[in-house]
């Protein structure tokens, strides 16, 4: 293995990429991952430093959404002027969709938020702002785009009940590595580490004030994110990563922080959600009736798992949450079906202002 090569192996370059990028290599073009976008500038990394790059004029005519330029991750072909002719073909992506964005074609369009993601550390604190809902969302990700899932649960050196709250995330989570740590005094790091092998891509995800950029800096060795107090009435704080940006950890693994989480949307996601609620799909298909909407149908197992405490209320209260959010995802991402319901609802406005009209007349 030469220089170059092992310089792209460091960044997760393998047989398969190679395989894919073999129809390019005829163009003069060369193999560079993107570890940062600023606007419509990417900043590539292949062993020779880290330059900036755009995509070619025949690159953005064919491009037929902004979800097919480049992003954090992605493994590009770059010309000996910088100038991105191809994205090769993701593994995975962590994607949310753009409301009121379409593509070229007319489908709904999305923003990738990362891409070629190994494993995705769902970071949670174990303060007050601890949330099992998040976690179960969060794992509905991750199992979507057939990502594996290490829970972490930081904050530890600020916790009464470390073990009470392990419990609580293995009866949501059953089988998922979780790792309880505290990334500001170092406690259970080396637990995490063993999730990073060389050459694989983590990415962190997480709401605000859980101590991501912490737990970043902590890996890296340094600082190099910047880091917030949190609110002490709630534990919430506010993002202080503005971008996302691609590490090279210094045991050979490499990491992506991801802001915006808040507004990630589960799109695409109906495997990952039957994933992440297997209890509540098995007992799902149980049910006497298969479009059985568990409420109050004869022989409902879900309900009879409810009534007889198999099944808790918060358990299916996380499902029901998801599958709303995936319908409402779907509606979104779908131009066809937010007309739809655009017209149901003047339907029903219609319907309210004939009915008030002849209650109350006309006071126009």
């Amino acid at each position: 293995m030469d220089g170059q090569d092992e310089a792209l192996a460091r960044l997760g370059w393998d047989t398969g990429w190679a395989a894919s990028f073999m129809p390019l290599a005829a163009e003069r073009a060369r193999p560079a991952r993107v570890v940062a976008v600023h606007r419509e500038t990417s900043i590539v990394r292949d062993g020779s430093g880290d330059r900036s790059a755009s995509v070619s004029g025949t690159f953005r005519f064919a491009a037929l959404a902004h979800s097919d330029f480049p992003t954090v991750g992605d493994w590009v072909a770059v010309d000996p002027d910088d100038v991105i002719s191809a994205v090769l073909p993701r593994r995975s992506v962590f994607k949310r969709i753009v409301v009121d964005a379409t593509r070229r074609d007319g489908r709904g369009d999305e923003q990738i938020m990362a891409s070629n993601i190994d494993v995705a550390f769902l970071v949670a604190g174990l303060d007050n702002d601890f949330n099992l809902h998040r976690i179960e969302r969060y794992l509905a990700i991750a199992w979507s785009s057939s990502i594996t899932p290490v829970i972490v649960l930081n904050k530890a050196d600020l916790a009464d009940d470390v073990d009470g709250r392990l419990a609580a995330v293995e009866g949501i989570a059953p089988g998922v590595a979780t790792v309880a740590l505290s990334a500001r005094t170092g406690l259970g790091l080396d637990d995490l580490r063993e999730h990073l092998s060389r050459g694989a891509t983590a990415a962190i995800l997480g709401s605000s004030g859980v101590g991501k950029s912490t737990l970043v800096n902590a890996l890296l060795g340094e600082d190099r994110q910047a880091t917030a107090e949190v609110r002490g009435s709630d534990s919430r704080g506010r993002h202080t990563t503005t971008h996302r940006e691609l590490f090279e950890l210094p045991g050979g693994a490499l990491l992506v922080d991801t802001p915006g989480i808040r507004a990630l949307e589960v799109l695409g996601a109906e495997e990952g959600v039957e994933a992440a609620f297997d209890d509540v799909v098995d007992l799902a298909a149980a049910c006497r009736f298969s479009n059985c909407r568990h409420s109050g149908e004869p022989g409902c197992a879900i309900q009879a798992a409810l009534a007889d405490g198999t099944l808790g209320a918060e358990r299916m209260a996380g499902h029901q949450k998801l599958e709303r959010e995936l319908a409402r995802a779907a509606r979104e991402s779908d131009p066809r079906a937010r007309a739809a319901q655009l017209r149901s609802w003047k339907i029903v406005h219609k319907s309210v202002d004939q009915q008030m009209k002849r209650k109350y007349g006309d006071r126009s």
